[in-house]
Order: structure tokens, then sequence, then C-alpha cells
């Protein structure tokens, strides 16, 4: 993470240091050329600083959070630190929380929501993050235990299992922590988000199991049915198997973009008939027709939404031969959009009357309001799959066991950070500090009213 107390001078007389050693230039050349290279380097480091970091500066949350009426949020003072409102220094990420006391454990046990975020100054913007957090980020070699279990219909779930059976801390295996982790629209265990988390939870000494939708991790597809994010009925089924596998281990889930609407959905929906001791949910989309509508600009269209398209199409065109029987694979295949593929395939598979109805049922926003289980929400201000002003602040303020953590940065599951963001991310800190207390310090979340 880049140090607060980097400044100009430093970074300048670095830069003039590396030129004079490394770069030849000709003797009347030499000195404009460093003094242009200088100039544009102090210059981009004070717009990193004042607009970017936000150092010292007050007012942008305001600003950005307000472009739709209906909400009205104030970080420029310092009120009520453990409701709404949580820090005046905007380079800081913004901590709402439903009630003090979910509040006060989370800047107790997780510090990390009270720190300083500050994006690689290279890569700052929402989209290059979104854009460059795969190939940038490492891939942690994890050997995993493949499983497939039946679900009611007659289809298979491929679960990916971590066992961590060198847990020092936890070496008794019938009460290993498990982490359920949840990835993306068309992810695997093999994302590097993933594999980072499964990093995380292996230094804790946790057991992690992951589960991959319907048909994305190379396993036969049984039943002409897929996934979507409204439909929780096989993430049902995985948390009951889990915990009939391992009945007395603590279970925490952690679930990423379409993985974290689903599993919010799915906590809506139980309330208090879950096992789960905790949920963390990392960019996920609130109103499904906010995000869709924001992924049709021109731009976001031509970066992410023709790519996830075909990404879908591509899992369809692997299963055609079972799924031909009940739809019309040619229509799907000529689908130029996310929206265009759930009308002709999602929709109707889930045996919804319109397009509409299934996006209103998958908005996780709707069902806030019931979730029972401490949830931790991470979004990013600038995250184009899931748009700012959809991000359901007032709905986390009217229950207690939901918090919400909103950085300027970090596009949709990028939140880099460091000059060579290799390794963790804000996002991995984040994951695992509140599995941490979650599971090591639950006792103190039996009663968040």
């Amino acid at each position: 993470m880049i140090s607060p107390d980097l400044n100009l001078h430093v970074l300048t007389r670095d830069l003039s240091v590396y030129l004079e050693s490394q770069v030849r230039v000709g003797l009347l050349g030499s000195g404009v050329g460093l003094s242009l290279v200088l100039g544009f380097s102090a210059a981009y480091a004070c717009y990193y600083w004042t607009s970017v970091a936000k150092v010292g500066s007050a007012g942008f949350v305001h600003g950005y959070f307000t472009k739709k009426s209906f909400i009205q949020i104030r970080f420029d003072t310092d009120e009520d630190p453990c409701g709404m409102l949580v820090s005046s220094s905007l380079s800081k990420p913004q901590l709402i929380a439903g009630g003090k006391k979910f509040c006060e454990f989370l800047k107790d046990h997780c510090p990390v929501v009270s720190e300083t975020y500050y994006p690689t100054f290279w890569c700052w913007e929402g989209r290059v993050q979104t854009l460059l957090r795969p190939f940038v980020t490492s891939k942690p070699c994890v050997c995993y235990r493949n499983e497939l279990i039946k679900a009611p219909d007659g289809g298979q779930i491929s679960l990916d299992w971590f066992d961590n059976d060198t847990s020092t801390s936890h070496p008794d295996p019938s009460a290993r922590p498990t982490v359920l982790l949840l990835p993306g629209l068309t992810g695997t265990s093999r994302e590097s988000y993933i594999l980072h988390m499964v990093q995380q939870s292996r230094e804790l000494g946790y057991r992690c199991v992951v589960f991959n939708n319907r048909g994305v991790s190379g396993e036969k597809l049984l039943t002409p049915r897929t996934y979507c994010a409204a439909n929780t009925e096989d993430l049902e089924t995985v948390i009951e198997h889990v915990h009939n596998t391992h009945p007395v281990a603590p279970i925490m889930a952690a679930g990423v973009s379409m993985g974290g609407m689903m599993l919010a959905n799915y906590l809506g929906r139980k309330g208090y008939e879950t096992c789960l001791k905790g949920v963390v949910v990392f960019s996920a989309g609130w109103d499904v027709f906010e995000c869709t509508a924001s992924l049709e600009k021109p731009l976001d269209r031509f970066l992410f939404n023709s790519y996830l398209t075909s990404c879908l199409q591509a899992s369809v065109h692997r299963h055609r031969p079972v799924l031909e029987k009940n739809y019309d694979i040619d229509h799907v295949m000529k689908a130029k959009t996310i929206r265009q593929f759930d009308e002709r395939f999602t929709s109707i598979m889930f045996g919804y009357p319109t397009n509409d109805d299934y996006y209103r049922d998958a908005s996780p926003i709707h069902k806030l309001k019931s979730v029972q289980v401490p949830m931790l929400c991470l979004n990013a201000a600038d995250d184009v799959f899931s748009p700012n002003h959809a991000i359901p602040v007032e709905a986390v303020k009217q229950n207690p066991n939901l918090a919400l953590l909103i950085t300027c940065h970090g596009g949709h599951i990028g939140f880099l950070e460091g000059v060579w963001p290799r390794q963790s991310t804000y996002m991995d800190r984040v994951f695992r500090q509140f599995a941490r207390a979650v599971i090591e310090q639950g006792s103190r979340l039996t009663d968040l009213q």
C-alpha cells in the first residue's frame, strides 16, 4: 500500500536519480527532457493526491452519491461515527452501518474499514482496475478436491474443497472453520480473486469450499437448467451439504459480484433459518435494472457487456445437446447484450413471465430488510457494474445486521493498491479481517438488534 507520507520531493528526487543513471540523452536535450519528465511526474503526483486519494479534502462522496435525489448522504462532517457517517477524510472508505453494535465490532476487529485506501497510482480509474485485475494479480497455487453432489431436480453441482489438513491453528478437521466462496457470473474456483481468498483462509487455518454454478467448471450438465442470481435453490443445497458434512464446524460465506447477489438474496429469503455465522459481499449488483442500464452505455457495452454475453453464450454452446430440447439456442446465440441473453434464456428457464419480473426478483436491494445474519458489503463508487446511485445506503441504515463499506475507487472486483499489485488487494484485506472476526469473535455478533 502506498504510504501517505510519500511526498512530491521524494518522488521527483527518486525519478531524477533513475533518469540520470539509466537514460542517455544528448547534451542539449537532457535538461529539457528531464524537466518535462519531472514536471509531468510532479503534476500527476499532485493530481493523484488531491483528486484521486483525496488527501485532506472533503465533500467528494457527498457529490458522488447525490446524483439520484432519493439518496442524501453527507460525509463532510464527523457526526455519528457508528451510523451513516464515519470520517471527514475522504481518502478513507465510508462505513455505513445499520446499528452501533455492528459498527463498533467492525472498528474493533476489522481495522481495515478505518484505514486509508490508496488505489494503485497508475491504474486508479474504475474501468482500468476492472480490466487489469485478472492480468496483474497473481494466481496462488491451490490444490482442490472436487466433489459432485446431486441436486433435488437430478442435476449435479460441482464443489471444489481446500481441506487445509496442515492447519496448525485448527488441527481437528471436524471443528475446522469452513469458508464458503461464491464466484461471479461466469467465474469458477480458478479465478484469481477466489484463489487469493483461499490463500488468506489457508494462512488463517480455515477450510474452504468453492460453489461452482452448474455447467461452468467442466462438469456435465445433466438437466436443462443452469443458474441465475435470483434462484437460490442450489445454494441452499450446497450450504445444507457443507453443514451436514462438518456439523460442528462454524461456517461463513463470501460472495463476489453475482455470487454476492445470490448470497444476499438467499439471506433475505431465509432470515434466521441459516447456519451461516456471517457473510461478506464484494462488488454486488444491488439493482439489476440499474446495473444493466449502466453496462449498456456505449463504452461499457464495448468493454464489458459484449464480452460477458459471449462468455454466457459459450457456456450454453458447451451444453447445447441438453439445452436445445427446451430452448431456442440459435436465438440465444444471436443475443448482443446481457439483457437480450436474459430475455431469451435466463428468465424463460426460471419461469418468469417477463424479463422485468426476473430482474426485480434478482435485485437484492428488495430483500435486505429481511437479512438476519451479519453481512458486510464492499462496493466502489466507480464500479460501472454496480453504479453508485444504486448502492442501497438507505436499506442498510434500516437493518442492524448490515454494514456497507464504500471506496471512491476500486472498480468491479478491482481494489488494486500498491505500486505493483501482484499480491493482496484491499478486497483481500477486508475478507481476511472479516472472516477472522466472524469466526473467532462471532459471539459478539449474536444479537445486533
